[in-house]
């Protein structure tokens, strides 16, 4: 299992909670990611949204981007994983961005396709917004055109929606044979391009019964395409404590909706331009990216079994978001990932630059997911 962690670019994950303290900056975020490295966790993602639709349109929100190059360089062995929409992006220039930006990591760039679903912020942002299925054809295109892009010498590509000239991409991305293409969709449209184009399936929390059917499926769509099988991840908000009683009063806090909620109209429009398989309950209002159904609430024990659960089941990453994101992924390397990689529990550590490598932390050599 490896384990990764949702950059908190939005100052938070809880729609309750207006405080979590983690403001939306880039102090923040750089301590996270650079700490991250030392403990134990594999790869980071980067949400794209030029909105915040956590904390209110109003709230503050990083710009994916060039948090993600800024982190490149600042990072050792983390994986950076920057979400990218399609209709805000270019094909060709996206390429040579990512392109550079993956050398400046030393190869650990990875990208996570999404076709975007928020109609207003289109709006703001003077970029088109497609019905749900066109929005899939546009990403086959564009995945085509960038995919061209770093790795033939030239590119020439006319399409419904994009159309490239003969165009030159140099220097090429390190990794090979690309940048690993990560995507997440529910929708029979997206599941068959993420499994035509993508090298990785992202699914939102659900329990690993359901994950393990959803990737099972995905895979055998890879297997009728003649591809090789994909890697699978899954969202996830973790609760540890110290008893189980102690992490469900933590969650009935989290889940208030008697607390501050400014982004219930964002959400309600997610709901309404996205084809989800299942209905939305309180807890996945709360909570984004349904992280609570994933159910890593409880003991150390109780929330390691859950994630040998899910590797029982195919999932090969989870993507952690926790309140407050640097305290609880202390919490989380310290407790859980031990218990899982079946190590003795090391004594909890202070944050400190002097401190000695963590014993989890890895070489440089980057264990990458398959293309």
């Amino acid at each position: 299992m490896r384990f990764g962690f949702w950059l908190p670019v939005f100052g938070g994950w809880l729609r309750n909670v207006e405080d979590e303290g983690m403001e939306a900056t880039w102090a923040y975020a750089s301590r996270v990611a650079r700490r991250s490295e030392e403990i134990g966790f594999d790869l980071t993602l980067i949400a794209e949204l030029n909105l915040n639709d956590i904390k209110g349109a109003d709230a503050p929100a990083l710009d994916a981007w060039s948090t993600a190059s800024a982190l490149a360089a600042v990072t050792e062995q983390l994986e950076i994983m920057v979400a990218v929409r399609p209709v805000f992006h270019s094909p060709a220039l996206l390429a040579k961005q990512a392109a550079n930006i993956d050398r400046i990591s030393g190869g650990r760039l990875s990208l996570n396709v999404v076709s975007a679903w928020w109609a207003s912020e289109a709006r703001q942002y003077g970029a088109p917004f497609d019905e749900h299925d066109d929005r899939y054809a546009r990403t086959r295109e564009w995945i085509e055109v960038v995919d061209s892009m770093w790795s033939k010498p030239r590119t020439t590509f006319e399409g419904r929606y994009y159309r490239v000239e003969d165009a030159i991409l140099e220097p090429k991305p390190v990794r090979r044979p690309r940048p690993t293409l990560y995507a997440g969709g529910e929708s029979d449209a997206g599941k068959e391009t993420i499994a035509a184009t993508c090298d990785a399936w992202l699914t939102h929390g659900d329990p690993p019964e359901v994950i393990g059917r959803k990737a099972r499926a995905m895979q055998d769509r890879r297997a009728a395409l003649g591809k090789p099988p994909m890697t699978i991840g899954a969202a996830a908000f973790s609760v540890v404590r110290p008893t189980e009683a102690e992490a469900r009063a933590e969650v009935e806090r989290i889940t208030d909706v008697r607390s501050s909620s400014s982004a219930f109209e964002n959400y309600n429009e997610w709901v309404g331009n996205t084809k989800l398989e299942r209905t939305v309950s309180l807890e996945d209002y709360s909570v984004s990216n349904r992280g609570l159904r994933s159910g890593l609430v409880g003991t150390p024990e109780q929330v390691a079994d859950r994630v040998r659960a899910f590797e029982a089941e195919g999932v090969d990453l989870l993507l952690l978001q926790c309140s407050p994101q640097l305290e609880e992924m202390e919490r989380f390397a310290e407790e859980v990932i031990p218990l899982v990689r079946g190590e003795a529990t090391p004594s909890v550590r202070a944050e400190s630059a002097e401190s000695p490598p963590h014993p989890h932390r890895r070489s440089r050599t980057l264990d990458r997911a398959p293309s």
